[in-house]
């Protein structure tokens, strides 16, 4: 059963997620079918809160981006395919405050509203695998902003929350539009 994508006001994205203790096959499991809704929605990244779990699990393929980026994993350089789609487990992210970019970013709980956001270019991401093994990720450019951006979800933390004012107001129609969308299909769930 393909996972559904939770939308913006939706109480599960602005939960900070528990942190993996254990790494057994519920965990693979729960890992491939995010895969799968992230492919079903043609995104690059996929956080847990966004398919309604609370824990510190998200998924990025770039593998179809048309955009510059460089990798390092655990001080080599493998293929793209071989890593990617990337499972960061408990990732925790140490940026470089300097160089930053501005750049437009979308969010699956957000469909079709996008805006700039400013971001550290260069980062370090600390994460496990599913099966617990530990990692290290150096990354640039659009893989290093959708690993920024996907870790922000297992913090509770939107894309909107990096947005200056002018940003936010010229998206706030589509926002405002979008809550009251997702407040009626919730009572109509119930």
């Amino acid at each position: 059963m393909l996972l559904r994508i939770v939308h913006y006001n939706e109480p599960v994205l602005r939960k900070k997620g528990d942190k993996i203790t254990v790494f057994d096959a519920a965990l693979g499991r729960l890992a491939d079918d995010m895969v799968a809704a992230l492919y079903a929605a043609a995104g690059i990244g996929l956080a847990a809160q966004q398919v309604g779990r609370t824990i510190q699990l998200c998924i990025v393929d770039l593998r179809k981006a048309q955009a510059e980026y460089t990798w390092q994993l655990d001080g080599k350089k493998p293929p793209k395919e071989l890593i990617m789609p990337l499972v960061l487990v408990n990732p925790r992210v140490a940026a470089e405050p300097e160089p930053t970019t501005v750049s437009e970013e979308g969010c699956l709980s957000f469909p079709e509203i996008h805006g700039d956001v400013t971001r550290p270019d260069r980062i370090t991401v600390e994460y496990q695998d599913v099966q617990g093994h530990a990692h290290m990720l150096t990354c640039t450019g659009l893989l290093s902003r959708c690993v920024q951006h996907e870790v922000d979800h297992l913090h509770g933390v939107l894309y909107i929350d990096r947005m200056d004012k002018p940003t936010l107001a010229r998206l706030d129609p589509a926002l405002k539009a979008l809550k009251k969308q997702t407040r009626e299909a919730m009572k109509a769930a119930r």
